[in-house]
């Protein structure tokens, strides 16, 4: 697995953080460079450590899983990937809480927490694969870091109008993945 599909695994992992980054800066009258700072920090921090955690899990499994490595890759993106795009069709209305002026530091690290849940088992998957979980890791997690900034600016310019769609586009991207690695290991490409 390359920098590319490295890169593209970040900014498809990076949309749950890009949604819930929209909601933190839809919900701040006026967004800090602080915050916007502190935001992309958890979330960056949480998707770059997540993997790493799910690489030396997957690591102790390998040797029962090796032969089979490429399906486990492929149907773990699948399910995130259709996780996400699941969770935007059938959302119930997520609302903002639009009177916060002040960062809850607690709820952003419940946020960044429950976002990079995915990438853990990205991780697992990249153990198999033989990446190099370092370089990944920070690939990822400066992705997550400038997406998810990003995503405050967003939000607090032009309100929760993007968000769904970035769920959309990351579950499409990792699902993308997931079968490009599927049709590597078969041969097929």
């Amino acid at each position: 697995m390359g920098f590319f599909e490295i890169f593209m695994i970040g900014i498809g992992l990076s949309m749950d953080a890009f949604a819930a980054s929209i909601c933190k800066g839809l919900s701040m009258r006026r967004a800090s460079l602080k915050n916007i700072i502190i935001i992309g920090v958890f979330f960056g921090g949480f998707q770059a450590m997540m993997p790493v955690i799910g690489y030396f899990l997957g690591k102790q499994f390998e040797t029962y899983i090796v032969s089979v490595d490429h399906w486990v890759a492929f149907f773990l993106l699948l399910f995130i990937g259709g996780k996400m795009i699941f969770d935007v069709i059938h959302e119930d209305a997520e609302v903002c809480d639009v009177t916060e002026n002040r960062l809850n530091f607690r709820e952003v690290l419940l946020l960044a927490v429950a976002t990079s849940i995915d990438a853990l088992a990205v991780g697992i998957s990249m153990a198999f694969l033989g990446v190099n979980i370092t370089s990944a890791a920070i690939t990822i997690g400066i992705t997550t870091l400038i997406i998810s900034s990003a995503g405050v600016i967003i939000g607090n310019k032009f309100g929760s109008k993007y968000k769904n769609k970035a769920s959309v586009a990351g579950g499409v991207i990792l699902i993308l993945i997931g079968l490009k690695i599927l049709l590597e290991h078969t041969g097929i490409l």
